[in-house]
């Protein structure tokens, strides 16, 4: 991750007038770190996971070979190529030869873990995907960062669409990570799967949510009820954590769950829980609401014939502007009061919650302004 550093209080002045010109926020100013043995409020963050969680698990083995697109320390295996120089390929910005490349090494027996931004992997080489690692059902890795709005980079850099595009390829699976804990521990989970696995993975500063290990093709239950249902991926479970966690104090009784597995999707205990929902469920989603967890969410309820209603919130039909992901998050209705909206919907009922009393709960954010990424 890069910071943004100032070299006077006039430039940092400049700096914020622009951003709060173009996001209407101002920066988040740089959060110290507690003191060794002070409380800390919120979860644990964690910086650089991946890049120390792949040297650790690829230790022993090989076979195990890391590319990269020019984008070696933005997607956080600088580590692993010093570790293991000889296992390290720089393709320069050139995906498709990459992921043809990927397909080669894999069928001499290779297990080839491919590193860019997620929007290079699906458009750029899209059709090597398809035809070089997919139809031939090659152990082919494809790390995708910057999944949806966690970039300010803008439509060029949000990858928005590629749980759509991803799933719809013949024995592809689709993971995505949340926390900490899924980051460290998604490794394992495809070190088990044959075939091709694209994963939308997090980068820098990472909050740890849950404490045991990603289970392939499990939801996690995070809270249990039969009042209505929130299935949430990705990103949007730490938002929605802070909003059930609101409305369980006002009585609502809301069964949780996150979301890792998007493709195979066939948890029996996600259906269970919608078919108990009195109100509902409702799917949150750092990507389009067209092809991604609310589509998946729906097409399983409509084979199953269940009539219960279904409120999706994600990007609606729309290219994200360039800016910061909590006043993204905001604009596009996809954060914690957006959630809290959409169940005031659902149970017919107002339950007067503010922004103030969200922010009692507030998880210092991880992508904030003042550490956003230079791409």
């Amino acid at each position: 991750m890069h910071y943004v550093r100032f070299t006077s209080p006039e430039e940092k002045a400049k700096y914020a007038a622009a951003l709060q010109e173009l996001t209407g926020e101002l920066p988040v100013p740089e959060q110290k770190r507690p003191a060794s043995g002070a409380k800390q409020a919120g979860p644990e963050i964690v910086s650089r996971v991946h890049a120390k969680n792949l040297v650790k698990w690829a230790a022993g083995k090989p076979k195990v070979l890391v590319l990269s697109a020019d984008l070696t320390s933005s997607t956080e295996i600088d580590l692993f190529r010093d570790t293991y120089p000889d296992r390290f390929l720089s393709m320069g910005i050139a995906e498709q030869n990459m992921l043809s490349w990927a397909s080669g090494l894999a069928r001499e027996g290779f297990l080839p873990f491919v590193h860019t931004f997620a929007v290079f992997i699906y458009r750029r080489a899209f059709d090597q995907i398809a035809m070089s690692v997919s139809y031939p059902n090659l152990p082919v890795r494809m790390i995708g960062f910057l999944p949806g709005i966690t970039t300010p980079g803008g439509a060029t850099h949000q990858a928005i669409e590629d749980v759509a595009i991803m799933r719809a390829l013949p024995n592809m699976t689709v993971l995505e990570c949340g926390d900490a804990t899924d980051v460290e521990s998604v490794l394992n989970v495809m070190e088990k799967i044959n075939g091709p696995v694209y994963v939308r993975m997090l980068r820098g500063e990472i909050p740890r949510l849950f404490k045991d290990p990603m289970v392939f093709g499990r939801a996690r239950v995070l809270s249990e009820g039969d009042d209505l249902t929130v299935l949430s991926s990705g990103i949007m479970t730490e938002e929605a954590m802070r909003a059930v966690l609101v409305l369980r104090k006002r009585g609502l009784s809301i069964q949780h769950m996150h979301i890792s597995t998007l493709k195979p999707f066939n948890d029996r205990t996600v259906m269970n829980a919608i078919a108990r929902s009195t109100y509902g469920v409702i799917t949150m989603e750092n990507h389009t609401i067209v092809g991604g967890l609310g589509s998946i969410v729906a097409e399983q309820m409509a084979e199953a014939g269940m009539d219960r209603k279904l409120v999706r919130i994600g990007l609606r039909d729309v290219y994200a502007h360039g800016a910061s992901k909590n006043y993204l998050m905001k604009k596009y209705h996809m954060d914690a009061m957006a959630l809290i909206s959409e169940v005031e919907g659902l149970v017919g009922k107002k339950f007067g919650i503010s922004e103030d009393e969200l922010k009692e709960v507030f998880i210092a954010a991880v992508h904030s302004t003042a550490k956003a990424e230079a791409l």
